[in-house]
């Protein structure tokens, strides 16, 4: 076994995982949009481009050191809820479980020694620090509106004026970023 290999293989499984994510959250999104929820829609299928945009730094980075990469499939979506608390908290089980396969990375990357593969990983650490605490505030939100979605709303709109659209350390996506 090449001294890399787990971490490669831990990365082009995560290659999956985020693709199945952007579907997930677009899946998600169409379902928020159904029920005339602009910004909560919004705020999904911009993740889903943010997810996709993940899997592609990441076949840029194999790519970038020779390792062969695979486009996978993705794992089953869910497009059934009861709920906007059900969507996010499905949102932010997913973000928990990213950050599980994040840190595993980060453990093979630096048990092989492949120090490029730990500065790349640490970029993808830091990210899920920001997404896991931003899904534990939304849902905190749609928790204390309970039945009036449109506090939701207003919530992600006040917030959409501080938002930061760009973030210049993300590592080089395959096909440029969205």
């Amino acid at each position: 076994m090449a001294k890399t290999e787990k971490f490669a293989e831990l990365l082009q499984t995560q290659i999956s995982h985020e693709f199945t994510a952007a579907q997930q959250y677009i899946a998600l999104a169409v379902w928020l949009d159904a029920r005339d929820l602009p910004r909560l829609a919004k705020r999904f299928y911009r993740q889903a481009i943010e997810e996709r945009n993940h899997a592609l730094a990441m076949v840029r980075y194999l790519l970038d050191r020779d390792h062969p990469v695979a486009i996978p499939g993705t794992g089953d979506v869910r497009n059934d809820f009861s709920s906007v608390h059900e969507v996010i908290e499905l949102a932010l089980a997913q973000e928990r479980a990213v950050t599980t396969d994040i840190e595993a990375m980060a453990k093979a990357a630096r048990a092989e020694e492949d120090y490029l593969g730990e500065q790349f990983v640490g970029w993808f650490l830091k990210e899920q620090v920001e997404e896991v605490a931003q899904m534990t505030t939304l849902l905190t939100v749609v928790e204390r509106a309970g039945d009036n979605l449109f506090e939701v709303e207003n919530h992600l709109y006040r917030e959409s004026a501080t938002e930061v659209e760009d973030t210049p350390d993300m590592p080089p996506v395959a096909g440029g970023k969205l």
